[in-house]
């Protein structure tokens, strides 16, 4: 136990040390940030005033009010947003890492080869969007009367954190394809598509969907059942309670992946 508590200890600072050093160097080339900030924040509410669109033709959505719609998108910012930030690396794993070398030298340091292409880089300006879905979150619940208590907020950040670990491991999963069959674009494009999915009411799609963004790949519990039951929505209340479940069998899958990955790398020899 003792051991544990000083590993953990111990990568904290290694995760805060690489922060800081990135955001250094991410910072001091001003322009190139704040644009890359304000176009991420124009194309998060440019998504955001579409549903506002939506909603000036269409009263509610399969039972779901704009205020309760507004909620659940700006939720699900939050995780999205979390995932972002630490999301880089797996992007470019197959290209970087695998195709060009890089991961050799990873390899080679004293430290977990996962913790350090999660944490080697990071999108800084991705903050905008936890700031953005929490600002909407609170519009809507102002709007909706929503009074909230201590257990509230709190369930807020562990579903924000769960979801953002699903998200992480969903796509964790998909890079360590990249042990196997090399390729610059990998297979991400597809499932990034399904993560607008998890922005609206799961109930406005089929049952073959609903399975698919539960069951098989679980963006549903990353923002969907986690908001219905910020929203007292009791017809998911079950659901809810399986995220922290769900977190750490993606998590355990992703990273049983790697393992396995690992095992089957080559060096590139250069």
């Amino acid at each position: 136990m003792k051991t544990a508590l000083v590993n953990l200890r111990r990568h904290a600072a290694l995760l805060g040390s690489y922060f800081a050093q990135y955001a250094k160097v991410r910072v001091s080339y001003r322009g190139d940030f704040f644009i890359s900030a304000a176009t991420s924040m124009a194309a998060t509410i440019f998504s955001l005033g579409f549903v506002l669109v939506l909603f000036a033709r269409i009263p509610t959505l399969s039972n779901w009010r704009m205020e309760e719609v507004v909620f659940l998108y700006g939720f699900s910012l939050i995780p999205f947003g979390l995932f972002n930030v630490f999301s880089l690396n797996l992007y470019e794993f197959g290209s970087t890492y695998i195709m060009e070398g890089k991961f050799d030298r990873v390899l080679l340091r004293p430290l977990s080869s996962l913790y350090q292409v999660v944490f080697d880089a990071f999108r800084i300006e991705s903050l905008q969007e936890v700031v953005v879905g929490l600002v909407v979150v609170v519009w809507a619940s102002r709007r909706l009367q929503y009074h909230w208590t201590l257990l509230e907020v709190v369930l807020l950040a562990f579903f924000a954190i769960c979801g953002g670990i699903i998200y992480i491991s969903v796509f964790l999963f998909l890079s360590t394809f990249s042990f196997w069959f090399e390729d610059r674009i990998g297979i991400h494009p597809p499932f990034w598509n399904l993560l607008a999915f998890g922005r609206y009411p799961l109930s406005i799609y089929s049952g073959y969907v609903q399975f698919i963004l539960s069951w098989i790949i679980p963006f549903g519990f990353a923002t969907f059942y986690p908001a219905s039951r910020l929203l007292g929505r009791p017809e998911f209340r079950i659901y809810a309670a399986l995220v922290p479940l769900v977190a750490a069998v993606a998590f355990a899958l992703a990273a049983t992946s790697w393992r396995l990955g690992l095992r089957r790398y080559s060096s590139t020899g250069s």
